[in-house]
């Protein structure tokens, strides 16, 4: 949602209950370390807002009365930062202002668990009216932004709660699962009031789907889908893994490097696997012949990111392509020196595959995998058991790699959202696993690398 922001005005009818209301949401982060605003509502001195702070990555809010009423800070005392870009949130927000205990007026939960939250200027009075309550207030509530203007969420929101009249718990939205972990209700039984809404609950709509015709408008930006959700969190690359200032964008699967030239740092991916078939695609859309992509052992891909830089070069440790627009795709295997590969060209296409149960992978491109292999029978492998030694017993992570010296590294990663960068894959192959949608065909017996492909 990076510079996407989502607004609607207050119905004009009134609300069910003025005093009482309750937000409801599942986001993932993709930017850490920035000041992102999550809901915003104001109307000259009044406003009511909550943000992720920057540089402490924890939930920050404010309330501004009208004329003679308080101005209150709001932050979460001994709340966990929001730092994982792997993750999904549930965030509630659940108010009643009428309550006479002046911390049950305002509550909010984050993945079920309540965090109390600390007021600066005083209490919230009792029988305070928040703006998203008065049908006569003049400004939008804006999700994703500063009131259309700064502070953009850079990540991903699922199924955007309003619910008037009530002050509900994190369980009319979520339960746990049989493992014991928290999990999202996609049609939760609640009753909206006048005034509630749920958006974004199947992908990118903005329709309400509470029945009250409460819907939003895209105030600027893109609202792109994804596949990626808080019931299947896909694979994509870690902002919090590389040493070097390279670019991270588009939800975590846009890499843009500079002219740093280190083979000592690596971006790598958030999620990898020591068992299981994983397929996912690259597009390469600038660089010069020192662009690498493939895989790398995890506890090598750790070492590299923990500083452990000494006599450590990334490559040298990898299953991987060097990109070349002016010669050969040269192929590095991690016990050995580089072979000759297949010439790649920019805006290609390249396919992975990777069987770890039997330490094979595949490299392709443009939907035809090289020397005539095939993943699904297990035929002419790029790197076999060969170059797949024991180093690889913990598992692998897709990482890419910058070295630029004259053309600066751009790639487009689909690890199954649909997309490279913001651009839908143009047909989408076939997927027996029907996880993921990818621009040419899965192999069989082989899936997206997320959550619920972790676990076929």
């Amino acid at each position: 949602m990076a510079s996407t922001t989502l607004y609607k005005y207050n119905p004009a009818t009134s609300s069910t209950n003025e005093y009482k209301g309750t937000f409801s949401w599942w986001m993932k982060v993709s930017e850490v370390d920035a000041g992102s605003y999550l809901i915003s509502q104001e109307s000259g001195q009044e406003r009511f807002f909550w943000y992720i702070s920057g540089g402490s990555d924890s939930f920050e809010g404010a309330y501004r009365g009208a004329s003679g009423q308080p101005n209150i800070d709001f932050s979460l005392s001994s709340a966990p930062k929001i730092r994982d870009p792997n993750g999904w949130y549930h965030c509630v927000i659940a108010y009643d202002t009428t309550q006479s205990t002046a911390s049950d007026r305002l509550k909010f939960y984050i993945n079920n668990v309540q965090y109390t939250v600390s007021n600066v200027g005083g209490d919230i009075p009792q029988n305070t009216i928040f703006p998203m309550n008065k049908s006569s207030f003049a400004q939008p509530l804006y999700i994703g932004s500063y009131v259309n203007s700064a502070a953009y969420f850079d990540g991903l929101m699922s199924h955007f709660h309003f619910v008037d009249g009530q002050q509900l718990t994190p369980s009319s939205f979520g339960e746990y699962d049989a493992n014991g972990v928290w999990k999202i209700k996609t049609s939760p039984s609640v009753t909206y009031g006048n005034f509630g809404y749920f958006i974004l609950k199947n992908g990118n709509s903005v329709t309400d789907q509470s029945g009250n015709g409460n819907n939003f408008t895209v105030a600027g930006g893109t609202l792109t889908n994804t596949e990626d959700n808080p019931s299947n969190v896909f694979c994509t690359l870690n902002p919090l893994s590389h040493l070097q200032s390279w670019s991270i964008t588009n939800g975590n699967t846009r890499f843009q490097g500079s002219t740093v030239q280190d083979w000592k740092s690596a971006v790598g991916a958030t999620l990898g696997a020591s068992t299981g078939k994983y397929y996912w695609e690259v597009k390469w859309v600038t660089g010069d012949s020192y662009s690498v992509l493939g895989v790398l052992p995890i506890d090598q891909y750790w070492r590299c990111n923990k500083g452990d830089t000494t006599n450590f070069d990334v490559y040298e440790k990898a299953n991987c392509v060097q990109l070349s627009t002016s010669g050969t795709g040269n192929i590095r295997n991690y016990v050995s020196a580089d072979v000759s590969g297949t010439q790649r060209s920019l805006n290609d296409i390249l396919m992975f595959a990777i069987d770890m149960d039997n330490k094979k992978m595949w490299l392709g491109e443009n939907g035809v995998w090289d020397n005539s292999g095939n993943p699904a029978t297990g035929a002419n492998p790029t790197w076999d058991t060969t170059e797949f030694n024991s180093d690889w017993d913990n598992g692998f992570v897709p990482y890419c790699q910058s070295y630029a010296i004259s053309a600066q590294t751009e790639f487009h990663f689909n690890f199954g959202n649909g997309y490279f960068g913001t651009t839908a894959v143009a047909s989408a192959g076939t997927n027996a696993s029907g996880i993921g949608i990818f621009e040419y065909d899965v192999p069989t017996g082989y899936t997206a690398l997320s959550t619920k492909g972790l676990n076929l």
